[in-house]
């Protein structure tokens, strides 16, 4: 029989809708909206199509895991989900891949971000050293603070989320009422005729990413059973709202050329057009904080993991990852673990970056498409659950989670026009394939 390990609930809905729009919307719609205009060659009313499909994967994907975060409040969010629904193996290749891979290589990308904005607001060098060394100190203060200030972490989230929301909103209704209309207005031929603009999905998937990792805090959400499924439900739309409005704000307040032209510098030359020299400043402080909130919610989901696989047995020395400390309220083990790993992407983030050895891409494109893939194998036990009528009503039992496979579909063949793909997928599948060959070890020995 395996060992319960009581978890106090220290976070209420507010925190959970908090954490999934706090590390959802955070650098990447700041970033990405230039690649998306490029892959769209400036259409704007392309770009929104995009925007919309992409939205897909989050918006019908969370109503489907929310079928699942209602049947359990365990530790462990998706390795649990997977393990319960699917089978003990798929569960240790998720948690695996989500330790090593997808969260860290996820703070290892925005946390350089954080630099790079740093950078700016700060006028500082904008080497790639400089933004690194940054992004690497904000990384370890905010692992830190999560350790040592469980409730200060949770706070931060919740702060940090609201001031997120301010440049968004007010790039949206600027650029509505000063902006140009006329790239709403013209008239395109044939927009779809090029295909190229299907890899705009990579970069929206960037920016869209991260809502699964909420689940991870599900054991310690009061009344998980009720909030976490609402906040599942009710964070995608409302991210999907704010996108669509920053990025037609944005493009008619800039001009969807020169913002092609002008690549991730089109923020600061707007924020300048539209404030000036200070008003610059305060935007780039709200776009910082910004940022730095999607971090602490990447490093709250990731200090866990470890903690979830060791109460499986799924990783070497469990034991000395599975009790939280009284004191602190995680397992500290899992938090050094977490950040080790974090930090060794950090450096094979700049390696890559240094010596251009991805191309136009980074380290985190290593792990979004495949772990959408991944969803797919939840999506299909919610199918199997309709099928022997433990879920009831077939819009919930099919159309949603046939919506949700067809958005992870999209966001496969977008991530099949990266050139990289193939690479990321190998290193991906090595590491499931590790982690299995462990889990099938650990078991046989534990038999002996």
């Amino acid at each position: 029989m395996k060992k319960e390990h009581t978890t106090q609930r220290h976070y209420g809905p507010i925190t959970a809708i908090a954490m999934i729009v706090g590390i959802v919307i955070g650098s990447g719609i700041f970033f990405k909206s230039d690649d998306v205009l490029k892959y769209t060659r400036g259409n704007l009313f392309l770009g929104v199509i995009v925007f919309c499909i992409a939205a897909l994967s989050i918006i019908f994907g969370s109503l489907t895991i929310s079928e699942l975060a209602s049947r359990t409040d365990t530790a462990g969010g998706i390795i649990t989900y997977t393990e319960r629904f699917c089978s003990s193996n798929a569960a240790c290749a998720f948690g695996w891949f989500h330790t090593f891979i997808y969260y860290p290589t996820l703070v290892a990308v925005v946390s350089w971000v954080i630099g790079i904005y740093a950078s700016m607001l700060f006028g500082l060098e904008t080497s790639l050293e400089h933004q690194i060394l940054i992004g690497t100190a904000s990384v370890i203060i905010l692992y830190i603070i999560n350790i040592l200030w469980l409730r200060f972490g949770a706070a931060l989230q919740n702060i940090t989320t609201v001031a997120k929301l301010l440049p968004l909103i007010l790039f949206a209704i600027f650029g509505l009422v000063l902006g140009d209309p006329k790239p709403l207005t013209t008239e395109s031929h044939n927009i779809f005729a090029d295909t190229s603009w299907i890899a705009a999905i990579t970069p929206i998937a960037f920016a869209f990413d991260g809502w699964i990792i909420t689940t991870s805090i599900s054991h310690e959400i009061k009344n998980s059973k009720r909030n976490l499924p609402l906040a599942l439900i009710a964070s995608p739309i409302f991210i999907l709202i704010i996108y669509v409005s920053y990025f037609v704000g944005i493009s008619l307040y800039v001009g969807p050329e020169q913002i092609v032209s002008m690549g991730d510098a089109h923020l600061d030359f707007a924020a300048q057009k539209l404030l000036g020299h200070w008003g610059s400043k305060i935007m780039l402080t709200f776009i910082v904080v910004s940022v730095i909130g999607t971090v602490n919610g990447l490093i709250i989901g990731s200090i866990r993991n470890p903690q979830s696989l060791a109460m499986r047995k799924m990783i070497p020395f469990s034991d000395k990852f599975t009790e939280s400390n009284k004191k602190f309220g995680v397992s500290l083990s899992s938090a050094a673990l977490s950040l080790t790993v974090s930090l060794i992407w950090m450096l094979v983030h700049y390696l890559t970056q240094k010596f251009a050895l991805l191309g136009a891409s980074d380290v985190s494109e290593i792990s979004i498409v495949m772990n959408y893939v991944g969803y797919i194998i939840l999506y299909l036990q919610v199918i199997k659950m309709f099928i022997k009528k433990d879920v009831k009503g077939v819009f919930k039992g099919i159309v949603i989670p046939v919506l949700a496979i067809i958005g992870s579909a999209f966001m496969l063949v977008g991530g099949l026009q990266n050139k990289m793909f193939l690479i990321y997928a190998s290193i991906s599948i090595a590491v499931v394939v590790i982690s299995l060959l462990y889990y099938s070890y650990s078991k046989k020995s534990s038999v002996k």
